[in-house]
């Protein structure tokens, strides 16, 4: 009789146990619901944040009129596009939304002298220049 009582008064302590971290945890799962935590698996309560400002980059491509070649730049989706000149200057504005862009161009062409550069709202980003035999050249601006 006298284990029959011992057994029951750990039975007690355990099931006090099991309340308290069953109660604990309902309580963490509701202030998650009211404080809009995501919940595992799901979305969170709000959407992504979209700018709504124009900004527009624009990559131009110079040198003697008559230079004919090839450019090669990121759009604004971020993916490489090519393209052919006959004449400079070559200019191309990507218009976006996006908060942040990476833009890149490279240019080769049949002359002497050739050089690029990048604006951003109308702001001078990055501007480089070359000489030689059917120069290259190039113009990176990492965030803009």
């Amino acid at each position: 009789m006298k284990s029959l009582v011992n057994a029951l008064a750990r039975m007690w302590i355990l099931l006090v146990i099991v309340v308290v971290v069953g109660a604990g945890g309902f309580v963490i799962n509701r202030f998650h619901g009211v404080f809009g935590a995501p919940r595992p698996g799901g979305a969170a309560g709000a959407d992504n944040i979209v700018s709504t400002v124009p900004k527009y980059v624009t990559y131009e491509v110079y040198g003697p009129a008559d230079t004919s070649g090839m450019v090669s730049y990121v759009d604004e989706r971020a993916q490489s596009q090519e393209a052919q000149f006959s004449h400079l200057p070559w200019t191309l504005t990507l218009t976006t939304t996006v908060p942040s862009v990476f833009a890149n161009v490279v240019a080769q062409g049949d002359s002497a002298a050739l050089g690029c550069r990048i604006t951003v709202n109308g702001e001078l980003r990055d501007e480089r220049s070359a000489d030689g035999f059917t120069a290259t050249t190039s113009c990176l601006v990492k965030a803009a």
